[in-house]
């Protein structure tokens, strides 16, 4: 039976799936947010930032934020059709964290990297719950321990974690697609790589006070080939059946090695038990993998990176590709870098929105 049902999964029919946006820039793009109600952001090279109020049926190009031009921006997060914190990645002082209030006609430069030697690679807010507004900013580690801010949106703050997750020799995270932490009530998971394998590490329970979380346990997650180029570069874990989010147990990391992105071995695993234990998909997405998200209304997963998309059905533990129909560009499921569905974001300004029917079961 399991056998068959595998076999079935694998057999069904695509619809179509990307319907690729004109986005009126030829920047590299790798942050992406989708608010909801038509609304999204995206971030990318050369200090581009750029949002839409009608599903993306217009991409407004924004002013560029002071002294940005430069930047690289790889991750942003939007509260609505005005306001919005970008996320610039880059060695020391060109890690930054700029703030919109007007829908992007002005920014204000909000905070700076203070470590000399730091690199950011994610900016994340709570998943889910409306109540939380503050988020975290997690970069490659320096003297040895991964450094993360807490971030208010509100006020604006920045508070840095006296105690914060040792890093192991070799190790780093990935800035590729702002997803390398996911973030979830008052907790969060960080994917990880390098020479030494790929972990997941979590705050302990019960382990917040004065001066952030204290503990940080980990658990390694077969993805990637211990090299410095290979590891998690995404991870998310389903929300719908948790009756709140610090309960969530059904999660998915991909990643690989970007530099072999044809390469299927070791490009996925899932959890179901909120990130303490992680197995290798039985079947893996065909390639290096920069983001995965959740469609909660199909309980299907999705995976896109330079060389295709796949979705899996069963909680990570099986991928299928998901190839373009006669109604898609040749090329509509390759180059993607980041996902905040139903958009997905790449090199050259490329752009592509989910067909509302990309996820449905094929009919006999």
């Amino acid at each position: 039976m399991r056998a068959a049902a595998i076999l079935a999964a694998l057999t069904l029919s695509a619809h179509a799936q990307w319907t690729i946006q004109q986005s009126n820039t030829i920047a590299d793009l790798r942050g992406i947010d989708n608010v909801g109600h038509g609304i999204a952001w995206a971030s990318g090279t050369n200090g581009t930032v750029l949002h839409t109020t009608d599903n993306g049926a217009t991409w407004l190009l924004c002013k560029t934020p002071p002294d940005a031009e430069h930047l690289d921006f790889r991750g942003i997060q939007a509260f609505d059709a005005n306001t919005a914190i970008v996320m610039s990645s880059g060695r020391g002082d060109l890690s930054r964290l700029y703030k919109t209030t007007d829908g992007c006609q002005t920014w204000k430069l909000v905070f700076t990297n203070p470590d000399k030697e730091g690199f950011w690679d994610a900016i994340q807010f709570s998943k889910n719950d409306p109540g939380i507004n503050s988020g975290i900013v997690v970069g490659d580690p320096v003297a040895g321990k991964f450094p993360l801010r807490t971030i208010t949106e509100r006020f604006m703050t920045s508070a840095g974690h006296k105690d914060t997750p040792k890093a192991n020799s070799g190790e780093a995270a990935f800035a590729a697609s702002n997803t390398a932490i996911f973030v979830y009530g008052q907790t969060f998971l960080l994917g990880t790589g390098g020479s030494g394998g790929a972990r997941v590490i979590r705050p302990a329970e019960h382990s917040f006070g004065e001066i952030g979380w204290v503990s940080y346990p980990s658990s390694e997650v077969p993805i990637g080939h211990h090299t410095e180029t290979s590891g998690i570069f995404s991870m998310e874990l389903a929300l719908d059946d948790a009756p709140f989010p610090l309960l969530a147990r059904r999660g998915v990391a991909v990643g690989g090695d970007y530099l072999k992105p044809d390469d299927s071995v070791a490009t996925a695993a899932f959890t179901t038990d909120g990130g303490k234990t992680w197995t290798a998909a039985t079947i893996p997405p065909h390639g290096y993998r920069s983001a995965v998200a959740y469609d909660a209304p199909t309980k299907t997963w999705i995976t896109v990176g330079p060389n295709g998309t796949d979705i899996s059905t069963d909680d990570g533990r099986n991928w299928r590709a998901l190839k373009p129909s006669a109604t898609d560009t040749p090329d509509a499921d390759q180059h993607w870098n980041a996902l905040s569905l139903p958009f997905v974001v790449g090199p050259h300004g490329r752009i592509g929105l989910l067909n509302s029917t990309a996820l449905q079961p094929a009919k006999p």
